[in-house]
């Protein structure tokens, strides 16, 4: 019996928790929005390969990311910004079931160049 114990996994964890208890909300943000564009490369090697468990599972984590972070949004004090960031957090997730039903990669490409700018507009905020 294979033992089910990953000790570079577990190293991983306990990294990445160390990082989430000292991130304030800007560095959080950052780490959600690394971990949606990994996960959106997941997704679309499980399509290539056809591996439709695995590319459900990781579809649900991208929905999760991306419900996340709408849900730090402040709509009521955040203005145009936080109104446009739902907007684009809402089209990414609608994209995303998108691709997932048509087992397609390139429907991808919109919700990762989209993420990544989103990225790349948290990076220039420091």
């Amino acid at each position: 019996m294979l033992n089910e114990y990953d000790p570079f996994n577990a190293y991983q964890q306990t990294s990445l928790n160390s990082r989430l208890a000292s991130a304030n909300s800007h560095d959080m943000v950052r780490m959600l929005l690394e971990g949606l564009l990994e996960e959106l490369g997941r997704v679309s090697g499980h399509m290539e390969r056809k591996q439709y468990e695995a590319k459900g599972i990781s579809v649900n984590k991208c929905l999760n990311i991306l419900y996340g972070l709408d849900s730090m949004l402040d709509l009521e004090n955040g203005g145009e910004v936080a109104t446009n960031l739902h907007r684009l957090y809402d089209y990414c997730s609608r994209q995303l079931v998108a691709a997932s039903v048509e087992n397609d990669p390139e429907t991808l490409v919109p919700v990762i160049t989209v993420i990544m700018d989103i990225r790349e507009g948290w990076s220039n905020l420091n």
